[in-house]
């Protein structure tokens, strides 16, 4: 009887847009100069356990994504990306000290009608990001998302995680930002005047930082019409 009760909780959460699947970047938060730094990404439901599988049915739905890597210096490297069984991957070889950013940009989804469910018609705009640091020098995460959502690493020498959301390059202000962790916990924060958030890491875990927005702007993507474009961006701190 629990196994069927959850079995129904995990099809609502798999349909409902507000507990929609995301594509995230892990890797080691620690590099070397000169040693090949591996990044693998994926998509799913972290908290939820759910990470789909690259031949399955839903993850090449979302598979034409760009990761590149930011140096400290601020050279910019487009990853090439190779299919694993849940996850794809890319390595890069850090050439300097400092904090490189990794970052995946996905805006070629097909429109999705959720209507049914009281959603509407809209286009999906995934965005990613994760962070390397390297040797004793650390500096701010890079923020590259001209067209929409993503999430900024502050350097700060305290141990709370500072971030700011950025929508269009621009502070976003007053934004729901969830922290998830593995087995079904996650707290919501909000973004104050200037798009910045803190908080702290109490457990030794994987954490998942996910933001959204609705930008209210009809268009027509590959001939489908839609209402909105609905914004996700993700932060995951192994």
């Amino acid at each position: 009887m629990k196994k069927t009760i959850l079995t129904i909780v995990m099809m609502c959460f798999a349909i409902a847009p507000s507990f929609a699947h995301y594509l995230w970047i892990e890797t080691n938060p620690t590099g070397s100069v000169g040693n090949g730094q591996e990044i693998k990404v994926h998509y799913g439901e972290y908290t939820y356990g759910v990470i789909e599988e690259v031949e399955g049915e839903a993850f090449p739905k979302v598979s034409k994504f760009t990761v590149w890597v930011v140096s400290p210096s601020g050279e910019k490297t487009v990853l090439q990306t190779t299919a694993e069984k849940t996850y794809y991957k890319a390595v890069f070889t850090p050439e300097e000290e400092g904090t490189y950013t990794v970052l995946l940009n996905n805006n070629e989804i097909d429109v999705i009608d959720y209507t049914q469910y009281d959603f509407g018609i809209f286009k999906t705009h995934y965005h990613a990001m994760a962070n390397v640091h390297v040797g004793n020098v650390k500096n701010d995460t890079a923020a590259q998302n001209e067209n929409g959502l993503t999430v900024k690493r502050i350097s700060t020498e305290d141990e709370e995680v500072k971030l700011q959301v950025l929508y269009k390059n621009k502070p976003l202000s007053k934004n729901e930002v969830a922290i998830y962790v593995a087995d079904l916990w996650s707290k919501k924060l909000e973004t104050d005047e200037n798009g910045y958030l803190s908080f702290k890491q109490p457990w030794d875990t994987k954490y998942i930082v996910e933001t959204t927005y609705k930008e209210e702007v009809p268009g027509t993507y590959k001939g489908d019409d839609y209402e909105f474009i609905w914004h996700c961006a993700t932060y995951c701190m192994p």
